[in-house]
Protein backbone atom coordinates (compact mmCIF):
# COMPACT_ATOMS: atom_id res chain seq x y z
CA UNK A 1 0.00 0.00 0.00
CA UNK A 2 0.84 3.45 -0.87
CA UNK A 3 -0.19 6.03 1.39
CA UNK A 4 -0.19 9.78 -0.18
CA UNK A 5 -0.98 13.06 1.54
CA UNK A 6 -0.40 16.66 0.62
CA UNK A 7 -0.76 20.40 1.93
CA UNK A 8 -2.34 22.85 -0.53
CA UNK A 9 0.71 23.50 -2.65
CA UNK A 10 1.06 19.75 -3.48
CA UNK A 11 -2.36 19.08 -3.57
CA UNK A 12 -3.26 19.48 -7.56
CA UNK A 13 -0.29 16.98 -7.72
CA UNK A 14 -1.05 14.49 -5.54
CA UNK A 15 -4.31 13.81 -7.07
CA UNK A 16 -2.16 13.47 -10.47
CA UNK A 17 -0.07 10.85 -8.60
CA UNK A 18 -3.33 8.92 -7.33
CA UNK A 19 -4.62 8.47 -10.30
CA UNK A 20 -1.22 7.78 -12.34
CA UNK A 21 -0.89 5.54 -9.73
CA UNK A 22 -3.77 3.31 -10.00
CA UNK A 23 -3.35 3.23 -13.34
CA UNK A 24 -0.19 1.59 -13.20
CA UNK A 25 -1.96 -1.12 -11.13
CA UNK A 26 0.00 0.02 -7.66
CA UNK A 27 -2.63 -0.14 -4.60
CA UNK A 28 -2.76 3.29 -2.99
CA UNK A 29 -4.95 5.52 -0.53
CA UNK A 30 -5.13 9.61 -0.50
CA UNK A 31 -5.59 10.04 3.12
CA UNK A 32 -6.18 14.16 1.82
CA UNK A 33 -6.77 16.88 1.50
CA UNK A 34 -9.63 16.16 -0.54
CA UNK A 35 -10.26 19.77 -1.17
CA UNK A 36 -7.92 22.71 -1.88
CA UNK A 37 -7.51 24.66 1.31
CA UNK A 38 -5.60 27.21 1.00
CA UNK A 39 -4.97 27.78 5.02
CA UNK A 40 -4.48 24.06 5.46
CA UNK A 41 -1.53 22.90 8.30
CA UNK A 42 0.53 20.08 6.46
CA UNK A 43 1.19 19.00 9.82
CA UNK A 44 -2.53 17.96 10.20
CA UNK A 45 -2.33 15.87 6.62
CA UNK A 46 1.51 14.46 7.00
CA UNK A 47 1.14 13.05 10.63
CA UNK A 48 -1.21 10.54 9.50
CA UNK A 49 0.37 9.11 6.33
CA UNK A 50 3.55 8.74 8.06
CA UNK A 51 1.35 7.07 11.13
CA UNK A 52 0.20 4.83 8.86
CA UNK A 53 3.08 3.89 7.12
CA UNK A 54 5.38 3.28 10.82
CA UNK A 55 2.19 1.25 11.43
CA UNK A 56 2.96 -1.20 8.51
CA UNK A 57 6.72 -1.32 7.53
CA UNK A 58 5.95 -3.05 4.52
CA UNK A 59 4.02 -0.31 3.07
CA UNK A 60 5.36 3.26 1.71
CA UNK A 61 3.86 6.83 1.54
CA UNK A 62 4.58 9.55 -0.88
CA UNK A 63 3.83 13.59 0.31
CA UNK A 64 3.83 16.63 -0.90
CA UNK A 65 3.84 20.20 -0.23
CA UNK A 66 5.51 23.52 -1.69
CA UNK A 67 8.98 22.54 -1.30
CA UNK A 68 8.73 19.23 0.57
CA UNK A 69 11.02 20.28 3.16
CA UNK A 70 8.65 20.72 5.88
CA UNK A 71 6.27 17.76 5.31
CA UNK A 72 9.75 15.56 5.27
CA UNK A 73 10.47 17.17 8.95
CA UNK A 74 7.14 16.20 9.90
CA UNK A 75 7.51 13.04 8.75
CA UNK A 76 10.48 12.38 10.18
CA UNK A 77 9.03 13.28 14.00
CA UNK A 78 7.08 10.15 13.63
CA UNK A 79 9.46 6.84 14.64
CA UNK A 80 10.25 4.66 12.32
CA UNK A 81 9.98 6.98 9.25
CA UNK A 82 12.83 7.43 6.86
CA UNK A 83 11.44 10.50 4.91
CA UNK A 84 13.21 12.20 1.66
CA UNK A 85 13.29 14.83 -0.14
CA UNK A 86 12.97 14.92 -3.73
CA UNK A 87 12.33 18.64 -5.77
CA UNK A 88 13.68 17.57 -9.43
CA UNK A 89 17.41 17.37 -10.68
CA UNK A 90 18.90 13.74 -10.54
CA UNK A 91 16.80 11.04 -10.04
CA UNK A 92 19.91 8.91 -8.71
CA UNK A 93 19.30 10.17 -5.36
CA UNK A 94 15.94 8.32 -4.95
CA UNK A 95 17.09 5.25 -5.97
CA UNK A 96 19.84 5.61 -3.46
CA UNK A 97 17.59 6.74 -1.01
CA UNK A 98 16.24 3.35 -1.20
CA UNK A 99 18.74 1.06 -1.95
CA UNK A 100 21.30 2.45 0.83
CA UNK A 101 18.44 3.97 3.51
CA UNK A 102 15.03 2.27 2.66
CA UNK A 103 13.22 5.20 2.53
CA UNK A 104 9.85 4.80 3.61
CA UNK A 105 8.54 7.67 2.47
CA UNK A 106 8.84 10.21 -0.74
CA UNK A 107 8.29 13.81 0.18
CA UNK A 108 8.42 16.06 -3.42
CA UNK A 109 8.56 19.84 -3.62
CA UNK A 110 5.59 19.98 -6.03
CA UNK A 111 6.52 23.71 -6.84
CA UNK A 112 10.18 22.53 -8.36
CA UNK A 113 8.68 19.22 -10.59
CA UNK A 114 6.63 18.81 -13.23
CA UNK A 115 4.01 16.07 -14.06
CA UNK A 116 5.96 13.31 -15.99
CA UNK A 117 9.04 13.72 -14.49
CA UNK A 118 7.93 13.08 -11.08
CA UNK A 119 5.66 10.02 -12.10
CA UNK A 120 8.72 8.19 -13.59
CA UNK A 121 10.95 9.64 -10.68
CA UNK A 122 7.87 8.07 -8.31
CA UNK A 123 7.57 4.80 -10.51
CA UNK A 124 11.46 4.33 -9.79
CA UNK A 125 11.45 4.84 -6.24
CA UNK A 126 8.50 2.59 -5.78
CA UNK A 127 9.66 -0.23 -7.86
CA UNK A 128 13.65 0.07 -6.19
CA UNK A 129 14.39 -2.11 -3.45
CA UNK A 130 17.00 -1.70 -0.37
CA UNK A 131 19.91 -3.91 -1.01
CA UNK A 132 19.81 -5.64 2.49
CA UNK A 133 23.51 -5.34 2.63
CA UNK A 134 24.91 -5.72 6.06
CA UNK A 135 26.50 -1.94 6.28
CA UNK A 136 23.73 -0.53 5.06
CA UNK A 137 21.03 -2.36 7.72
CA UNK A 138 23.63 -1.75 10.05
CA UNK A 139 23.33 1.99 9.99
CA UNK A 140 19.49 1.79 10.00
CA UNK A 141 19.37 -0.51 12.61
CA UNK A 142 21.31 2.75 14.86
CA UNK A 143 18.91 4.68 14.08
CA UNK A 144 16.24 2.94 15.15
CA UNK A 145 17.93 2.14 18.13
CA UNK A 146 18.23 5.80 19.23
CA UNK A 147 14.77 6.11 18.40
CA UNK A 148 13.66 3.42 20.72
CA UNK A 149 15.90 4.98 23.52
CA UNK A 150 14.09 8.42 23.66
Amino acid sequence: MIYLASDHAGFDLKNILVAYLKSENYQCEDLGPYTYEELDDYPDLIIPAAQKVANSPENLGIILGGSGQGEAIVANKVKGIRAVVYYGGNSEIITLSKLHNNANILSIGARFVDQEEIKKTVKTWIDTKFTNEERHQRRIDKLANFENSK
